[in-house]
């Protein structure tokens, strides 16, 4: 063998030997992360390569000659070539043109090169405060991104929600959210189980074009979160992050002080009324409510060697509720290891992500007793039966059991406390064909766990559970899902067409499993118990395409196949895909000497995506449910005389011809740059089309086993408009400015709505209130906005004060009924704005986030249930009410009243951080202290407690604490 190696050496002509081939890996400086897309050219000739995702290259070489190497965001380096075998090369970062890599779903692109609607907000701007759960990092940070922050219930989550939100009626509209390459089951509870503190890097797949390659979940958009990743050079470092946090409600529910509540019952009560009223003044709100203490700490420890990078996180979190008696305690912790092998052709990277929570969960229903309750009584009462707490009674000294619970008593005499368990994780292998370098193999390996068990009490003295003479009981979660993707990328740099292909290719299967059970025992011995399992998998099949010619002209294919269990199986296999285009204008001879553009790229993108989240795994199968003690039927005696019940089953409603939903999206976008990227931005229209509508409808009685069915309905549109601009204002060595800016415009409407025999409906009643039975304030149909509002609309006096009862003939017919309510307004946002800044001055520095909502509107429930004379005495007691009865002076509830329907506009300042940087604090540690408010002022011209209520309806609402806080981050 190595005599005919030899033989063929002799036979290379004599002007190849002075060429040699040479290999080699680029890394980022400070990192050591090998960078993927990075140009290495042969100095004055069109010969060149492009490094792999290892950053790896090979290039053949002459003796003399200079390499050039040049990659978007770094400082170009020139080598000259002298024999070397391999030729390593670190860049450095060049702030001036910094651009980042970034994950686009099986795969990473450089920005520049990204065709679709892609943002990227990494940990350098992520938003500061009190942070426990992660999506608040990016609030207000990205156009088209909404997040509502989480109540005040201490480990609650926020809503998220991508351009708008509304792209479903009844499936969810959140995004899919992938944590390290794991899709996350949305029946899972949010990211509270990640320390703000692992992670690296959020990214938005905003258009269906890039969000195609999620198929099947992707019409709510993609999040896709990257974690932190030990840095090379360091073998080790070690971080440590406190703060502690102590919050208290800025507003309260506007009622009845005990003066006025005293006023207006001697007014309009009877005897036996007005002898209810009490000799006290208790303000129920601020009894129930208290200061809040949030304490977190976090310790990481990291660093990577040539072949290896290792990061570990611990922390552990306190945070209380404002309503007392509501706490959580979360230990969390993760870990990411990266080991490269076989001359870094093989790379392993473990990761994991888990948290320990402990909830101790307050009765929320104390929130609306608070609002209601006589402030005239005290809490406490000597001679009560009931725990000693002051309740409505009868005549006869028995609870009263319609009537209103004493606030602080519900809190008191209820235990409901619970155990979770969370944790995501993957193992990704990555391997290099030795034969074929380009071409890599990766098969990520990951799971989603999740687990609760919890338990309740009540005692047999407490008022709300008197007749059971107490109640306890269990119950227990528990979600996991297996997930097997395996995919190939292909990229080759073809010099004499000065064309880049890259191609994706693989196969993803992924399972869940659900299950939820509680078990009940009473006082009076009796036992209720029950249990749901379900399954569902999906298995897909996907693609990608990315072409580049010669760095002007991008196209992106993205194509995916995905066959979900929770449909019939003639609809369950469906295709999903996008195309996109980017012109990088800025490279075209006629601007490439633009002293004013320092980038311009125009993109226009179309993608099909789909909609499985539905919330029923078998809701195409004919199905039976088992009841419980309450619905057992008496067939015969046992052998000892007593009565033999059996419990009984019942068919569920089905719709066997179930479907997707599926969304097509158009949009266009222009990317920029000026004066050398000080300023920098985008603007982007859209254009979304959802057909076949999941909703829950009204079907006739007889046609199928309930009188609701989940059945496909109908077709929406959204269309918007989104700007985005940043802008460094300030750059020298002492002082710094940057700020972003950016605004989103939305508009929806229901383009097609019809009824189980096809026929055209007038539409679907949605969004239950308090006040009577079966209730409802909003309506979804044809022509008007998702969750419209339907009401009367409100006629008033020449004082401008609403008339009770007194309401607009909108049809003409000369009769006030049901057909006179109309649709007006809606929750849905017409825009939303972010703006932050961030500033730095020496080792001081100063950032803030603002937000502002225009065009919502929110229905105030509470006023409109309780703001009336009836409410006052209602349920033969005396309860507060609304103050908007001093306003209106109404005698009964007019619940659907336009009045009630609010602007709900608002401008908030979520973030606002001072800190200070202590260089050399001993040796090369490094600590920045910092003070910061969250949460601290909101501008809205709404009545309720908060204008930022998700859905429109305000009832009940846990409030929002102003939070301030101090704390550090050491660097040792």
């Amino acid at each position: 063998m190595q005599k005919f190696i030899l033989f063929l050496a002799f036979l290379i002509p004599l002007g190849m030997l002075a060429q040699t081939n040479v290999t080699g890996v680029v890394t980022e400086k400070s990192t050591g992360t090998p960078l993927l897309g990075v140009n290495v050219i042969i100095k004055g000739t069109a010969t060149g390569a492009t490094t792999d995702f290892d950053g790896k290259y090979q290039l053949k070489v002459d003796n003399g000659q200079t390499m050039v190497f040049t990659y978007v965001g770094y400082k170009s380096q020139e080598i000259l070539y002298s024999g070397q075998a391999s030729v390593n090369v670190a860049l450095d970062e060049d702030a001036s043109t910094l651009d980042e890599v970034i994950v686009v779903g099986y795969g990473s692109a450089v920005k520049k090169d990204v065709t679709g609607s892609v943002e990227s907000v990494t940990s350098d701007d992520f938003n500061s405060g009190a942070i426990v759960s992660p999506e608040q990092l990016i609030s207000g940070k990205t156009a088209g991104v909404q997040v509502t922050p989480p109540s005040g219930a201490p480990g609650s989550g926020s809503a998220i929600k991508i351009r708008g939100g509304v792209s479903s009626l009844s499936a969810s509209s959140s995004p899919l959210i992938v944590v390290d390459g794991v899709p996350l089951d949305q029946g899972n509870s949010g990211l509270n189980y990640i320390n703000a503190n692992d992670i690296e890097s959020f990214t938005v797949l905003k258009d269906a074009s890039a969000a195609s390659i999620y198929g099947s979940r992707a019409t709510g958009g993609v999040i896709l979160i990257t974690t932190k990743t030990g840095k090379s050079g360091q073998p080790i470092n070690i971080n440590v992050n406190h703060y502690t946090s102590v919050g208290n409600n800025f507003n309260e529910v506007d009622v009845l002080s005990a003066t006025q509540f005293r006023d207006l019952v001697n007014a309009n009560g009877n005897v036996g009324q007005i002898s209810q009223l009490g000799n006290t003044a208790t303000d129920w709100q601020d009894e129930i409510y208290r200061g809040s203490l949030t304490a977190d700490t976090n310790v990481t420890v990291s660093g990577g060697f040539d072949n290896s990078n290792y990061r570990a996180s611990i922390g552990y979190v306190t945070q209380e509720g404002t309503l007392r008696n509501s706490k959580v305690g979360r230990w969390t912790g993760s870990v990411k290891f990266i080991q490269r092998l076989l001359d870094d052709d093989l790379k392993i990277e473990v990761n994991a992500l888990g948290a320990l929570i402990e909830d101790t969960f307050a009765n929320t229903g104390a929130i609306g007793a608070a609002v209601s309750f006589d402030p005239t009584q005290s809490i406490f009462d000597p001679t009560s039966p009931f725990g000693g707490y002051t309740e409505n009674v009868n005549n006869d000294g028995t609870i009263n059991t319609i009537a209103v619970r004493n606030p602080i008593g519900l809190l008191e005499q209820n235990s409901n406390v619970a155990d979770s368990k969370r944790s995501t994780g993957s193992l990704k292998i990555d391997y290099t064909l030795p034969f074929f370098r380009d071409i890599k193999l990766t098969a990520i390996g990951g799971y989603d766990y999740f687990e609760v068990e919890g338990n309740t009490s009540i005692p047999a003295e407490a008022a709300s559970n008197v007749n059971q003479q107490g109640v306890t009981s269990t119950y227990n979660t528990l979600n996991r899902s297996k997930l097997l993707d395996v995919y190939a990328n292909y990229k080759k740099n073809f010099e004499s067409i000065k064309t880049t292909v890259n191609v994706t290719a693989g196969h993803s299967f992924q399972r869940f499993y659900r299950s939820n059970g509680s078990s009940s025992t009473t006082g009076l011995g009796e036992t209720n118990s029950n249990r749901f399992i379900g399954e569902n998998s999906l298995e897909s099949y996907f693609g990608r395409l990315n072409l580049d010619y010669d760095g002007r002209y991008l196209l992106t294919l993205n194509i995916r196949n995905d066959a979900s269990s929770r449909l019939n199986p003639s609809d369950r296999s469906e295709y999903f895909g996008g195309a996109s285009f980017g012109w990088n204008i800025i490279d075209e001879g006629f601007m490439k000497d633009s002293k004013v553009f320092s980038q311009l790229k125009l993109r226009v993108g179309y993608g099909e995506t789909g909609q499985q989240e539905i919330g029923q795994d078998y809701a195409y199968l004919p199905r039976y449910t088992t009841g419980d003690g309450r619905v057992q039927y008496q067939f015969g005696y046992n052998t000892d005389g007593s009565p033999r019940f059996v419990t009984t089953i019942r068919p569920e409603e089905y719709d066997e011809n179930l479907k997707w939903e599926r969304s097509k999206t158009f949009n266009i976008g222009l990317d920029f740059g000026f004066f050398n990227d000080r300023l920098t931005g985008s603007v982007e229209v859209y254009e979304r089309k959802v057909e076949d509508l999941l909703n829950f409808i009204p079907v006739p009685a007889g046609t199928n086993l309930s009188n609701a069915l989940l059945t496909n309905v109908g077709n929406l549109e959204n269309q918007g408009l989104e700007v985005s601009l940043n802008a460094t204002i300030v750059e020298n060595e002492n002082f710094s400015w940057n700020t972003n800016f950016n605004i989103s415009f939305f508009e929806n409407e229901i383009t097609k709505l019809f009824l189980t025999d096809n026929t055209d409906s007038p539409g679907v009643l949605t969004g239950g209130i308090s006040g009577g039975v079966g209730n409802t304030i909003q309506i979804n149909s044809v022509g008007d906005e998702v969750n419209s509002f339907y009401v009367f609309k409100q006629i008033y006096d020449a004082q401008g004060a609403p008339i009770e009862g007194a309401y607009a003939d909108i049809n003409g017919d000369n009769v006030v009924d049901q057909d006179d309510r109309y649709r007006y307004k809606s929750p849905n946002a017409d825009a939303v704005i972010g703006f932050s800044s961030n500033m730095q001055y020496g080792n001081f520095d100063f950032s803030f986030t603002m937000r502002a909502s225009i065009g919502n509107f929110a229905y105030n429930n509470v006023a409109s249930n309780t703001g009336n004379v009836a409410a006052l005495f209602g349920a033969n007691s005396i309860n507060n009410v609304n103050s908007s009865i001093l306003d209106t002076g109404f005698q009964n509830p007019q619940l659907f009243s336009d009045y009630y329907v609010q602007d709900a506009s608002f401008l908030k300042l979520d973030n606002l951080t001072f800190g200070y940087t202590i260089d050399n604090l001993f040796k090369d540690a490094r600590m920045r202290v910092y003070v910061a408010g969250q949460n601290l002022f909101t501008i809205t011209d709404y009545d309720g407690l908060d204008p930022e209520i998700s859905g429109g309806i305000d009832n009940n609402f846990y409030p929002r604490s102003r939070n301030i806080l101090m704390g550090f981050n050491l660097n040792l």
